[in-house]
């Protein structure tokens, strides 16, 4: 903010507190300077959320005192760590080769967010969408079935019981029982059933993973398979 911008916060300041009002010229210079000179780099309002009128309202509502340059200061500093949290660098656009050009423009983009001038970049999410993938990559999908080769599925085997028994009944034809949520350990969809160990006083010392699922949850997949097989039939006229 500049000396002018700093005088009309001020003036607001005033007619929310009429106790900030300095009658006395000399004062009332004297406060302008000061507050120029704690809150030279702090904006008045960016384009991104920030006002410094805002904070000065916030104070009065939940504060009897009168203001002070840092009640304005720490709501700033705040909105600028907030932005930053927010900020995923992007990608600069200059040659990687040409260090001082690449630090500049990722400088310069974090000053820019920070300072309220541009949103945050965020993280691209992950998802499961298959649009744009390598054609090379896709056949080779659809030979091996998997993006776990045969070979290296059977090596980690025995380190994973539960998902080879679960593959190996999918392969077999048999209900995928995990589709379902075993309602005997609770065991939510798609995650193996539980094997609970109970201590001398009846308090569960530790819960392991089965590495074949509970015949109860079983059963429930062969009825959901089932349903869901006669749903789709169509009707008899």
């Amino acid at each position: 903010m500049d000396r002018r911008e700093i005088a009309a916060l001020l003036a607001y300041i005033g007619r929310l507190d009429p106790r900030s009002i300095r009658t006395d010229e000399g004062e009332a210079r004297d406060q302008l300077a000061q507050w120029n000179e704690l809150l030279g780099d702090v904006p008045m309002a960016t384009p991104h959320g920030w006002d410094a009128r805002v904070a000065v309202r916030q104070h009065y509502r939940a504060s009897p005192y009168q203001i002070q340059p840092a009640d304005v200061v720490r709501p700033w500093e705040s909105y600028r760590r907030n932005r930053l949290a927010l900020h995923w660098d992007p990608t600069p656009s200059a040659d990687p080769d040409d260090q001082a050009a690449w630090t500049a423009e990722l400088v310069g983009t974090r000053r820019a967010v920070a300072a309220g001038i541009a949103q945050p970049a965020y993280a691209p999410a992950i998802t499961s969408s298959q649009e744009g993938i390598n054609p090379r990559l896709q056949a080779r999908l659809d030979q091996i079935g998997s993006c776990i080769p045969p070979a290296a599925r059977a090596a980690l085997a025995p380190f994973r019981p539960a998902r080879a028994a679960h593959e190996a009944a999918v392969a077999q034809g048999l209900p995928d029982a995990l589709s379902v949520r075993c309602e005997w350990c609770l065991a939510p969809v798609g995650e193996p059933c539980r094997r609970r160990r109970i201590g001398p006083n009846d308090g569960v010392r530790a819960i392991t993973p089965r590495a074949t699922p509970h015949p109860g949850r079983v059963d429930l997949a062969a009825q959901r398979a089932q349903h869901t097989e006669q749903a789709q039939q169509p009707a008899l006229a």
